[in-house]
């Protein structure tokens, strides 16, 4: 009897993680540990980060979680639920809520900011090119490419379509970024920009009508879907949701979209991108090299922005502040805040943030059609 029983307790023993799990495993529980601080202490994007960062520490504790079903067992719990990320279906239904929670009322009243949208995602092209010289694939360099555009549904979508083998490291890297957003960027801003140049008090905007509103989303759509087709999925869910706030018969459909259905989607989302994160695949030369492109990605992006933003202030003979133009990466609605935050420490009197949500929203729509270029070249 008393065989018997150390018997079951060596089993249980070499049945534990402890000793079957790779150290890389251990590595990554760390890290995991690291990103949970940073969205329970820090509240550095923590809707997203908190379920990424549990689904990376379960996936290394118990990595059946992700197993794939066989002839004889079912797979495992979140390798279901990450067949929504592979099919390409959380990230448009993403792109629905964040339509139903945005106002393109700034946009809209200031057209222009679309200029610093599009200049934003100058960090996607170049680290396109980029991962190229360090002998990525183009598929996988486009997916690289794409965590420039800090918007984590259109990196996990273009990733999902184009190097799916990426789509963890890529993932984490795109979320880890929107969420330092407010570290990353101010020192870029302020290198690019002078004292004058970031303490200048813009004109109020003009009012925008609900006309203007309800058929913007419906005019982006159609001109979006038939210049880029690969984009509509996402435009188009974008654009819905918008179109859903802005018209104001569908109060009901409209707060689902943005509350049950958004919270739902997000949980899932992140859980499945994390625990995509395991040790084996998550820790090699290719990893860091890709939160190192990641990283040049966002800082080129932001330097895009801020420049384009600079060269409108001399146009317009000082009216610009050129910091609205970091804005432009689509951390909705964090990069508006960054620019609002550094725009004020100069200048008390500033109130950059409506000027900011112009580029902001419309680095929304630039990620989504730089996507779609990427995707229908690649």
């Amino acid at each position: 009897m008393i065989e018997g029983f150390v018997n079951a307790v060596v089993g249980i023993i070499q049945e534990s993680g402890f000793l079957s799990s790779d150290w890389r495993n251990y590595v990554m529980i760390g890290i995991a540990c690291v990103l949970l601080y940073l969205a329970i202490a820090r509240q550095f994007e923590p809707l997203l980060l908190l379920p990424i960062a549990f689904g990376m520490l379960l996936v290394n504790v118990y990595p059946a979680i992700m197993a794939e079903p066989t002839e004889t067992a079912n797979g495992g719990l979140f390798y279901y639920l990450y067949q929504g990320v592979k099919l390409g279906i959380y990230p448009p239904l993403i792109f629905l809520g964040v339509g139903a929670m945005t106002d393109f009322g700034p946009l809209i009243a200031r057209p222009s900011s679309f200029l610093l949208g599009a200049a934003a995602q100058l960090g996607i092209f170049l680290t396109f090119l980029g991962a190229l010289a360090l002998g990525f694939t183009p598929q996988q360099s486009g997916a690289i490419g794409i965590i420039g555009g800090a918007d984590g549904p259109t990196a996990i979508y273009v990733t999902s379509r184009l190097a799916p083998e990426l789509l963890g490291p890529i993932a984490v890297a795109a979320y880890s970024y929107m969420a330092l957003v407010p570290v990353i960027q101010p020192p870029i801003m302020k290198l690019l920009t002078t004292k004058k140049e970031r303490s200048i008090v813009m004109e109020q905007l003009r009012p925008v009508s609900k006309l203007e509103k309800i058929l913007f989303p419906v005019i982006v759509t159609v001109l979006v879907s038939l210049l880029l087709p690969d984009a509509a999925p996402l435009i188009g869910m974008l654009m819905l949701g918008n179109l859903m706030r802005e018209s104001g018969v569908v109060s009901r459909l409209s707060n689902t979209a943005q509350n049950e259905l958004m919270n739902i989607i997000t949980i899932c989302l992140g859980m499945t991108v994390g625990a995509t994160a395991t040790g084996e695949v998550f820790l090699s030369a290719g990893t860091i090299k890709i939160i190192l492109l990641g990283l040049a990605a966002f800082a080129i992006g932001t330097a895009g922005g801020v420049l384009l933003g600079k060269v409108m202030c001399k146009v317009s003979g000082g009216k610009v502040n050129p910091l609205i133009g970091s804005a432009g990466v689509s951390a909705v609605p964090m990069a508006a805040r960054v620019s609002q935050k550094v725009g004020q420490a100069e200048n008390p009197g500033n109130f950059l943030l409506m000027h900011a949500m112009g580029p902001n929203v419309s680095g929304v729509i630039g990620s989504a059609v730089a996507a779609g270029v990427l995707l229908n070249i690649l």
